[in-house]
This record gives C-alpha cells, sequence and structure tokens, in this order.
C-alpha cells in the first residue's frame, strides 16, 4: 500500500467513526445504523444503534416519533463487537429482524457490563438470533416454560402459594443503579439523534425491559420532562419516585408478568398504588398472569403499546 492509499483508508475509517455508517440496509428503505460515541462516563470509544423506518428516506419534510429503548441486564456489553446483542429483544428486534412496519426512529444503547450486577452474568447471545435474514423472518420464541400456576391470593400484602418466596420490595442500594449510571451518555445520545435526524423533539418516548424497566423509571423521574409518555416493562421504580412521575403528569403504561419469580409482580403493584395515591392523572397498569419475566416478548410483539405511546406528546399532557 502506497502513503497515498494508506493516508486515504485512514481518512475513510475516520469519518466511519465520526459520523456513523449504516451497518446494514434491507431490500425496502429502512436502515439499522451503528453510531459511534465517546463515553463521557468511562472514556471508552463504543457505538449505539439506530434504525430508521420505512419511508425516512422519501419523507424529507416529516419529524419522525423517536423511542429510546433500554435492554436487559443480559444484554449488557462492550458497545462494539458486543452491540449485536442488544437485538436480542425489544423493539428494535421488532423493525429490524422481524421486519415489522414500526414507525419511530429506535434508539437501541448497550449497558457497560460495569455497571451491571456482578454475580449475575447472562453473557452474550446465540448470534443466530441476532440477525437479519435475507428473506422472511425467524420464527418467535413466544415465551418462557413456567412451571409457576396461574394463581393470585387475595392477602393485603398480596403474596400467596408460590408468592410467598418474594422478598420485600426493592430499596436502594438492593438493586444496582444500572442505566441510570450513564445518564449522561443516555441524554447526549437522545440529543444527538435529535440534532443529526428528521426526529420529532415533541414525539420522544422511552421503554425498557426488566433492568431496562428500572432504568425506565430512573430516567422518567430525573427528566420528567423529556418524555411524551413511557412504559416500563417487568421492571419497577423507586417509590419515593412515583410522586414526581405523577405531579409531571407522565404518561406511563407499566407491564408485568404474573408467574414472574425475578421481578416480583407485588413490586409493580406496590409502585402503580404509589402514583395513583400521588394522583397520576394518565397511568395504565397491565399484568399477562400467564407470563414469566419475558412478557415484553407479547407486549413489543403486539401493537397496542405502539398506538398508545403516539397518543402523547409532549404538548398533549392529561388534565
Amino acid at each position: 500500500m502506497t502513503l497515498s492509499q494508506w493516508v486515504g483508508t485512514c481518512l475513510l475509517l475516520t469519518a466511519a467513526l465520526t459520523t456513523g455508517f449504516v451497518t446494514e440496509e434491507s431490500s425496502g428503505s429502512h436502515q439499522l445504523q451503528r453510531i459511534p460515541y465517546v463515553s463521557e462516563v468511562n472514556g471508552e470509544a463504543r457505538h449505539y444503534f439506530v434504525y430508521l423506518p420505512e419511508g425516512y428516506a422519501e419523507k424529507p419534510d416529516y419529524d419522525w416519533p423517536v423511542m429510546l429503548f433500554l435492554h436487559g441486564h443480559g444484554e449488557r456489553g462492550n458497545g462494539n463487537d458486543e452491540l449485536d446483542n442488544v437485538l436480542r429483544h425489544g423493539p428494535l428486534r421488532e423493525a429490524w429482524i422481524q421486519r415489522r412496519s414500526l414507525t419511530f426512529i429506535i434508539i437501541s444503547p448497550q449497558l457497560p457490563v460495569q455497571f451491571g450486577i456482578p454475580e449475575v452474568d447472562d453473557g452474550p447471545a446465540d448470534a443466530t438470533i441476532l440477525h437479519r435474514l435475507e428473506e422472511g423472518t425467524p420464527p418467535r420464541n413466544h415465551g418462557f416454560k413456567s412451571d409457576v400456576p396461574i394463581q393470585r391470593g387475595g392477602s393485603a400484602d398480596f403474596v400467596a402459594g408460590n408468592y410467598q418466596m418474594f422478598e420485600p420490595y426493592p430499596v436502594p442500594g438492593k438493586i444496582p443503579p444500572g442505566w441510570i449510571s450513564i445518564e449522561s451518555d443516555l441524554l447526549m445520545i437522545v440529543d444527538n439523534v435529535l440534532e443529526t435526524r428528521r426526529a420529532d423533539p415533541l414525539r420522544v418516548y422511552l421503554t425498557g425491559i426488566s433492568y431496562g424497566g428500572f432504568g425506565t423509571f430512573d430516567l422518567a423521574a430525573r427528566h420528567p420532562e423529556r418524555w411524551a409518555a413511557i412504559a416500563p416493562i417487568v421492571g419497577t421504580g423507586k417509590l419515593s419516585d412515583a410522586s414526581v412521575i405523577a405531579d409531571a403528569q407522565l404518561p406511563v403504561w407499566m407491564f408485568g408478568g404474573g408467574k414472574d419469580t425475578q421481578i416480583k409482580p407485588h413490586w409493580l403493584y406496590e409502585m402503580a398504588a404509589a402514583m395513583e395515591a400521588a394522583g397520576h392523572p394518565a397511568l395504565r397498569f397491565t399484568i399477562h398472569e400467564d407470563m414469566d419475566h419475558d412478557a415484553w416478548k407479547r407486549v413489543y410483539a403486539g401493537e397496542d403499546l405502539y398506538n398508545w405511546l403516539l397518543g402523547y406528546t409532549l404538548g398533549s399532557r392529561p388534565d
């Protein structure tokens, strides 16, 4: 390689790392992009995914709604060669792998391993489920196989039968901070998308699963003015944040699994009750009694959540 060729190659690589690039493109007009950034939290060079929906290129005057998705504990990684792990679950998987026509710009960052629960490490996902097929879609996995029966007690503390094994509501320190540890990175990523893509700042939505459900509540409580609506799934929030979210009139749709032995159903009930007691005007709460911890599979595979989100903008808070 000559010196001029070497310089040219370096310039191309530098451009890719500073402006982002499309890693894959469908036969249609939607795109999946890997965008580079340097973390303000730990100084690491990382990437995040941005999905541009079908029709984005054909509508130059339209500002698209934005969805920030926070994955679960098992999808953490280095934000580089492990970034594909975030395609395992969630709306990005629905749009890209399952070829759904979701009309959102979807932002999907990856939480560094260092901010997880130290003794729990699920490891990377099977690579065969992380890639878009040239034609068609992979078969769906409709949920964990659980031996927990569908049953619910009527006691005051809402635990009976199998639910007697559940520990009390999580307190600060019980579950590590997780996503809120990279709060500044998340806000920077959202702001970058708003500035560089045709995105609607009045229609920015926040959703997450499990560890990302906790992160959804945390980020919403710290910055309720940034989100048009939020949807935490099989994750809950701090009871002390309930009044903050209620006072902000931030629309919330919570989801849980009735057979979930990881994020206990009664934790979600306590958070929902706290928001209701604080006068929350736009709270929805759904428990899929037949589902385990992966109730998100049904939620994101449906249409109701997406339609509900699009019913709200920052300028249309409920009375």
